[in-house]
């Protein structure tokens, strides 16, 4: 399974609209396979959402997102794990172990979000 995380200064990018880089990870029974970074900068919220359809990613992991990108991105039958925050490697461990909701994690103000 493909994951992509939005990235901005080794931490999660708070907005994802906004965001410049992927780090796009391949995951096997919970064990990362495979990891790279991957521009992305189109300012075109299809184009984004087509992007990351292309990339072959299935969960998307990122900050802030705005509802109209949201939902292109559902479009494509991609999950959004939105309003997160944090380093991107701690992020990463948190979603392997399946305790990226906990409090630490979340966004200010987004505490009922993931």
């Amino acid at each position: 399974m493909r994951v992509a995380l939005s990235v901005w200064e080794n931490r999660i990018s708070p907005v994802f609209d906004s965001a410049r880089m992927l780090l796009i990870t391949d995951l096997e029974n919970k064990v990362v396979t495979g990891r790279y970074y991957e521009p992305f900068s189109s300012e075109v919220p299809m184009k984004r959402a087509a992007k990351l359809s292309d990339l072959g990613v299935k969960i998307l992991i990122c900050g802030a997102v705005s509802q109209p990108l949201a939902h292109m991105i559902e479009g494509y039958g991609i999950r959004i794990i939105p309003f997160v925050r944090g380093k991107v490697d701690q992020v990463l461990r948190a979603y392997l172990k399946e305790v990226l909701s906990t409090p630490n994690f979340r966004m200010p103000g987004c505490k009922d979000r993931l």
